[in-house]
């Protein structure tokens, strides 16, 4: 089969992977899946992967197939495997993980203490085939395409389950900001939206994202650029701030806003990363402002989110492109020039 594989890593994003053919995968264990992939997202993790940021989180053996939003056909299983058969569509949770540890047994997928993760440590979905195991695999409903929803594996469940929290601090009419409207943010406006009363106030550069943001359900959008955000914010708000902050960015400047939007007692939730938090102790303190991780989401999680996509309150903004194209998504991915998400159809 054919696959996109990094053979060293490199900041040059334009000759990141090579497409190759290797072996398919089977079903070897008795809890194996294979599917048979029909989407598969473009993350900024994926970049973030071929520069060998993650080399020191977790365990990488090159070459390494990438892709961790998954989604497609099942083309085998395991013997011991009962919730899904051959020919079922399935949107893949980014982790395979064993059920029997207690992060698992307390719902916490992404702790599980025997994770897999393809496209981070085991070979991922950029290819025409993918092995995963049952625990990860969420059956579609009929009508779904798994191409158009394969992102919702990775940027959506995240984008939800930061969305999730903060929507349990908030009250109707309190103010949550939104960070950048990109893949996973124009994700979290909608989940804002569809969950909360609160008012949504989207920060974007550029002004397709911030009509876009308008458009899913913010009510205002502004340009951090050009726009005096702290002053909008305070007035929106009656001098109080924003009760919760999402980051989808995750840069020095974006960590930088917490302090400046934030109203007693808010949290700045940290989706996107690559940057750093550089706040003295004392701002902590003061007014009880918490930075929060966001560490994708639970598989129940993506039940949900498949929930809400069903019933059109969450739709994605997709671009397809071929596998052979993929340099190409990763170096415009690199540039800020993708709209919403990309999706890799092997």
């Amino acid at each position: 089969m054919r696959a996109a594989r990094l053979h060293e890593y490199t900041d040059q994003m334009d000759e990141a992977l090579t497409v190759e053919e290797v072996d398919a995968p089977t079903a070897t264990a008795a809890d194996d899946v294979v599917v048979e992939i029909e989407g598969a997202g473009w993350c900024q993790t994926d970049n973030h992967v071929v520069e060998g940021m993650w080399a020191e989180y977790v365990p990488q053996e090159l070459p390494l197939t990438l892709g961790h939003e998954n989604a497609g056909i099942v083309a085998e299983t395991g013997e011991n495997v009962t919730t899904v058969e051959e020919g079922q569509p399935v949107l893949c949770h980014p982790v395979m993980t064993c059920g029997t540890c207690r992060p698992c047994r307390q719902g916490e997928d992404m702790y599980c203490e025997n994770v897999a993760f393809p496209g981070l440590t085991h070979d991922g979905g950029f290819a025409e085939y993918l092995r995963t195991n049952e625990r990860a695999v969420v059956p579609l409903p009929d009508g779904v395409d798994p191409a158009d929803i394969a992102p919702h594996a990775d940027a959506g469940i995240t984008a939800y389950h930061a969305v999730k929290k903060a929507v349990a601090e908030l009250n109707p009419g309190d103010a949550a900001v939104v960070v950048g409207v990109g893949g996973l943010g124009h994700i979290g406006v909608q989940c804002l939206d569809a969950m909360s009363a609160a008012d949504i106030l989207a920060l974007d550069p550029k002004q397709s994202a911030r009509e876009l943001a308008t458009e899913l359900g913010a009510d205002r959008a502004l340009d951090p650029t050009s726009d005096d955000v702290t002053a909008a914010i305070e007035n929106r708000t009656d001098g109080t701030g924003a009760q919760q902050i999402l980051d989808f960015v995750g840069s020095d400047e974006t960590t930088a806003l917490g302090p400046e939007l934030a109203a007693a007692g808010g949290d700045h939730h940290v989706v996107g990363y690559g940057g750093h938090v550089h706040e003295p102790s004392q701002t902590l303190v003061d007014g009880e402002l918490a930075y929060r991780g966001t560490l994708v989401g639970q598989y129940t999680e993506l039940q949900e989110l498949v929930a809400l996509v069903e019933r059109g309150d969450v739709e994605l903004r997709t671009t397809r492109y071929d596998l052979a194209e993929i340099n190409t998504v990763a170096e415009q991915l690199e540039h800020g020039e993708i709209d919403g998400r990309a999706v890799i159809t092997p």
